[in-house]
């Protein structure tokens, strides 16, 4: 069955770039029919990130978009761009309307989700529930420890370029996974074409991200955010994720909320076990008033 969802996927996918602003666009990728579910990576992620969970949902009978937002994957890197996720969630906005998507289960890995949760709240119309992939309420685009990291950018072309950069994020993703049979050299190339295609502006645009204040902070606007969200957080131990803080003031402010635990798995749920994901979209759409509320 899987075979024949990936034939499918090749047979309808569409890939483009869409104009969102001056100078700024995102890659949006599109395929199947039926209720919309979007797909929003993470920093380090595209639609390749989302190849073994796209074909699922599809086979389940949804329409699938991905939305990568600017300086993700092969959108667009303006150096001057605002690259707050505040910022990130407009485009989003802005890309859906131009699609004519309403009222879709917005799908979201890592920090993208705070990009949903602003989507969620300041275009209500636009998304019916979320689902986070280990994603938090982050106030900022970037860790502490990414920041960090990207004080050395001016020495990477000098040190190695793409080829560094290749193999601290092999690293990463294997730091960061549960079952680490999915991270390879063809994955980690995947994941990397986007930044390969312009290594500069990547970084650039990765310093903006860093640099970047939000203008609106999302904690006091957690409890306008109606719509039902489920958190996926993986057991196995691993890198980044949800932080216990963060899990309390989720449960807290938000008016519908669950926690699924994906046992076995790191801070790639899609990559290491995608059923998970299509499931937490199904139960999301099941007609029985949302999620339960979260005990903790």
């Amino acid at each position: 069955m899987l075979i024949l969802a990936l034939l499918l996927v090749a047979d309808s996918l569409r890939a483009f770039s869409l104009a969102v602003a001056p100078a700024e666009s995102v890659q949006v990728t599109t395929a199947g029919s039926g209720a919309p579910v979007v797909l929003v990576p993470g920093m380090f992620g595209s639609a390749f990130g989302y190849r073994k969970v796209m074909p699922l949902l599809i086979e389940a009978g949804y329409r699938v978009i991905v939305v990568e937002p600017l300086a993700i994957g092969t959108s667009s890197r303006p150096e001057r761009a605002d690259y707050s996720l505040t910022a990130q969630a407009d485009r989003i906005a802005a890309a859906l309307d131009q699609l004519g998507v309403r009222d879709a289960i917005v799908v979201a890995h890592s920090t993208s989700a705070s990009m949903a949760y602003r989507l969620a709240y300041r275009r209500p119309d636009l998304v019916a529930g979320i689902v986070s992939i280990e994603g938090g309420p982050a106030e900022r685009a970037t860790t502490r420890g990414f920041r960090r990291a990207l004080e050395l950018a001016p020495w990477i072309k000098l040190f190695g370029g793409m080829k560094l950069v290749r193999r601290k994020i092999h690293g990463e993703l294997i730091k960061a996974s549960g079952d680490t049979s999915w991270v390879s050299d063809t994955v980690v190339e995947g994941y990397t074409a986007g930044a390969a295609r312009d290594l500069d502006a990547t970084l650039k645009a990765f310093l903006a991200m860093a640099e970047r204040r939000e203008p609106e902070q999302l904690r006091p606007h957690l409890a306008e955010v109606r719509c039902p969200v489920r958190l996926l957080v993986g057991t196995a131990e691993h890198q980044s994720g949800v932080r216990p803080e963060e899990l309390v003031l989720l449960a807290q402010s938000l008016a519908a909320f669950a926690v699924d635990s994906v046992a076995g798995a790191g801070h790639y749920i899609q990559e290491e076990q995608p059923a998970a994901v299509v499931a937490a979209v199904q139960r999301l759409l099941l007609p029985v008033g949302g999620p339960e509320r979260v005990r903790l």
